[in-house]
């Protein structure tokens, strides 16, 4: 048997506890990005049932994972995802941290597993995006995701 390798956006741990498991990779990394992403999640929280809520997946993300770096290989690829996206027709600059992740992907050779596919679109030539089942909520506007992020994430 094959064990899969993947790297998880910051979605994937934001929503975790209502995606399959089967649709995640055997050995799961996340990127140094990642962790940055929900410490401001937990800096930005609007009270105290939300800032628990927060504190929890990053220090559930922190005792579980060992990040990989933004390091130098990861760096040379950032110019390529930046054009990339340009070319197809987005702003590079509100996808700056998703654009990060997928470069620690690239430079680690590890495919991107997300539940926001449409963050790395027109990327496809340069990286293996993997999209996994978005959980559903009652409320969409009320998801994890949404208040981990804030509005300027939501419905790029």
């Amino acid at each position: 048997m094959t064990l899969t390798q993947g790297l998880l956006d910051t979605d994937i741990l934001i929503l975790r506890a209502g995606i399959d498991p089967d649709e995640l990779p055997d050995e799961m990394m996340i990127s140094a990005i990642t962790t940055a992403e929900l410490s401001v999640g937990v800096l930005t929280a609007g009270g105290a049932q939300e800032l628990a809520q927060r504190m929890r997946i990053l220090q559930t993300a922190e005792a579980e994972f060992d990040p990989l770096p933004f390091d130098d290989n990861a760096a040379r690829e950032y110019g390529q995802l930046w054009t990339a996206v340009i070319a197809s027709g987005r702003k590079p600059r509100p996808r700056t941290a998703d654009l990060m992740i997928a470069c620690v992907a690239i430079a680690n050779r590890l495919p991107l597993y997300t539940c926001d596919p449409k963050d790395f679109k027109g990327l496809d030539h340069l990286l293996t995006v993997v999209p996994v089942t978005r959980p559903s909520w009652n409320n969409a506007s009320r998801s994890p995701r949404a208040d981990m992020l804030g509005p300027d994430h939501v419905g790029r």
